[in-house]
């Protein structure tokens, strides 16, 4: 397993980064405890959960991918020390979570202590604002005029992140969490939070964490280029596209007890036409590489410039290892060129 910095923690991370959001839904906590055993045996080192977890989420569910992580230290606390464990605060919107209220420096405070909890730990190693307060383009709604930057009150969103960053710094003061980051957020706001940081002498974030895959890559370059430079750790989440790239929702299908045969709370808006056109195509190149289709992708992810360390899902451990065996052989600069003439005709599938 190869390392790389985690921006400027001073930490190093796999070049994996286990995902857990299936814990507590599709998983329960047997399979939680033999996938946390096998990744890191691979030479894992960095997991990462969320509040609202397990996806898609639910007042009934709230909570208990935590309480699987929690759970596992509570009977392995020797293990604590050897995982890099990041989760996240969860933005506006779900009216379970302390009435479904954005990010604010109040929130930060009791998010924090539900996290700690849940997790069984003292102290938090990456904490993430889950999404942005204001309106962004993720979750499908990158296409013209979808999110209004007019409409934004720039100056209420300029205070209310001050106040995040703030509760920030108290948190890191007192050693609850050791560093923070984003996730699903853009220029504007890593630049922001960047101002904020040195303007309160607060530590800036280290990393962000963005759905970035062979259908959707609309971070490269800018958002990437301005990771690079401010020495900001880019986390790829969903590089199969929430599964659609391994080719098992071809064609309409749906598999029993996979994720689309769940009810999303997002609605399938990664299944269009021009994706499922790409994902045909590069499960055959795939197979004339010789690997799955999943390898393929996960394998064009890491190899991208800039990338820090890729989270990958799973819901058995044939899985896990089919996606970790995909990080262990370097991808050719042929076989990225056969992918990237697929990639260039579908740069963004849905």
């Amino acid at each position: 397993m190869e390392f790389s910095p985690l921006g400027t923690s001073g930490l190093n991370v796999s070049r994996v980064c286990l995902g857990t959001m299936t814990w507590g839904l599709q998983n329960n906590q047997a399979d939680a405890d033999a996938q946390i055993d096998y990744a890191f045996e691979r030479g894992i080192n960095f997991m990462d959960t969320a509040e609202m977890y397990p996806v898609p989420p639910s007042a009934d569910t709230v909570g208990a991918t935590e309480r699987h992580i929690g759970d596992y230290f509570v009977r392995n606390p020797s293990k604590r020390n050897d995982w890099i464990l990041a989760t996240k605060i969860v933005g506006k919107g779900l009216p379970w979570i302390r009435g479904g209220k954005g990010i604010d420096k109040a929130s930060i405070a009791v998010a924090l202590e539900g996290s700690l909890k849940q997790l069984n730990t003292d102290y938090i190693d990456l904490y993430q604002l889950h999404w942005p307060n204001r309106g962004t383009a993720h979750f499908g709604t990158h296409w013209p005029n979808d999110i209004k930057a007019t409409k934004t009150d720039v100056q209420k969103e300029v205070e209310r992140k001050r106040g995040v960053v703030e509760a920030l710094g108290e948190a890191i003061k007192s050693g609850k969490i050791r560093h923070w980051g984003l996730s699903d957020d853009t220029p504007w706001g890593i630049h922001t939070f960047l101002n904020l940081c040195d303007e309160l002498a607060v530590p800036r974030p280290v990393s962000i964490q963005n759905e970035f895959n062979l259908l959707h890559a609309k971070d490269w370059p800018y958002l990437i280029e301005t990771c690079v430079f401010e020495n900001i750790a880019y986390l790829p989440w969903s590089p199969l596209a929430a599964g659609m790239l391994s080719g098992k929702y071809l064609d309409g299908a749906r598999p029993k007890g996979s994720r689309w045969s769940l009810e999303q709370r997002m609605g399938l808006f990664r299944d269009t036409p021009i994706a499922n056109k790409a994902v045909a195509e590069y499960v055959q190149l795939a197979s004339d590489l010789g690997m799955t289709s999943s390898q393929l992708a996960l394998k064009w992810c890491d190899y991208i410039d800039g990338v820090t360390s890729t989270i990958i899902g799973a819901t058995n451990l044939s899985q896990l290892e089919e996606d970790i065996d995909a990080f262990v052989m370097p991808l050719t600069e042929s076989q990225f060129d056969s992918i990237q003439a697929v990639f260039k005709r579908y740069p963004i599938a849905f």
